[in-house]
């Protein structure tokens, strides 16, 4: 899933492959965490280290001059606190905790981040305007006009 990061050059690309991937990580990280020390909120104290992390990677790529929508960063809190509250409704029972709260995390999370996705300004101008460094050449956009249909 890369960096824990959603550009929205390929935003749906990053949608889809981040939501199973992320999902799994927060889900299976956490549950893992959580049955191993026995703390409930370990998942929301998960979730909140890669939000700040994310945060810190926003302002970086701000810093070197892209938009400030240019990354969006996910929503993990409230699947993880779904997750940890099913943990501790379940009283401990670890088979329950990893299929509903695996369940809970896989659905919400997609929908939490679909709706973050959503406020990100024309995706498709930030696209042509600010293409990844990463990308070859061959696959830079030279006519940046290609975006606007309008």
């Amino acid at each position: 899933a890369g960096d824990y990061i959603f550009y929205t050059d390929w935003m749906w690309t990053s949608f889809v492959v981040f939501s199973i991937s992320q999902s799994t990580m927060l889900a299976v990280g956490a549950i893992y965490y959580m049955l191993f020390t026995g703390v409930p909120g370990t998942a929301t104290y998960y979730a909140t280290i890669m939000t700040i992390y994310t945060w810190v990677a926003k302002g970086a790529w701000f810093a070197l001059g892209y938009p400030y929508d240019f990354i969006v960063v996910p929503v993990w809190i409230p699947s993880a606190m779904l997750l940890d509250l099913t943990y501790w409704a379940t009283r401990r029972n670890k088979h329950a905790a990893i299929i509903i709260g695996g369940t809970l995390v896989g659905l919400s999370f997609p929908l939490f981040n679909m709706v973050n996705l959503l406020l990100v300004r024309d995706p498709l101008e930030v696209a042509f305007k600010y293409p990844r460094p990463t990308l070859p050449a061959y696959m830079t956009p030279i006519e940046p006009q290609v975006g606007k249909f309008y």
